[in-house]
């Protein structure tokens, strides 16, 4: 019971100071759950964010699930999700309650400027922590620059190509670079043996 109040509390007060969404969180992330804690490896966490953006809802509440899950099962799950949804639930209704009248202030205008400058900043730090781990050779630059031309097309031509297609075929060509190192791995060992 302890270790589920414990995943409670601590993505509770992740989910109380998580502005910015999901990259915007790697940092603080990183922080708590893999120096501090030791619930989670830096690897697994980029694993956990790739598949928390491929799958529906948040990143930042799919990662929490997943890391509750892997250290309490079903009821991990459980806990760390409303932990997490606790901080950003209470802020909204309080916001809710309150933001056409402090909407139009001129100082909650600019402190929302401030914390927008704020979020970019933590998603260009989740960005660049995020490249240096996972673009680590010649292969992976390179399937870098054939996804991030895909998305720029798609952006600039009247065709569209989908998140989902980008995201698959990212995760089919890192199994068939997998598969093709492996093979070569196993041919130079044989070929040591011999």
């Amino acid at each position: 019971m302890k270790d589920l109040l414990d995943l409670y509390l601590v993505y509770m007060k992740i989910g109380f100071i998580n502005f910015g969404g999901g990259y915007a969180m790697l940092p603080l992330l990183e922080r708590e759950l893999v120096t501090k804690r030791g619930w989670t490896t830096m690897d697994e966490l980029r694993d956990y964010f790739a598949i928390g953006q491929c799958t529906p809802g948040l990143i930042a509440l799919n990662v929490s699930t997943f890391i509750g899950s892997k250290r309490k099962g079903v009821p991990g799950a459980l806990a760390a999700m409303l932990g997490f949804l606790t901080g950003p639930i209470a802020i909204i209704l309080v916001i809710a309650a309150f933001l056409q009248n402090f909407a139009s202030i001129e100082i909650v205008q600019h402190a929302f400027a401030g914390i927008r400058v704020c979020v970019c900043v933590l998603i260009v730090q989740a960005v660049i922590r995020l490249w240096k781990s996972s673009v680590v050779d010649v292969i992976t630059f390179a399937l870098y620059i054939i996804i991030l031309a895909l998305s720029v097309c798609s952006t600039f031509l009247p065709f569209k190509v989908p998140t989902v297609v980008l995201v698959i075929s990212a995760g089919v060509a890192g199994l068939l670079i997998s598969l093709w190192k492996n093979r070569k791995n196993a041919e130079a060992q044989k070929g040591g043996d011999a």
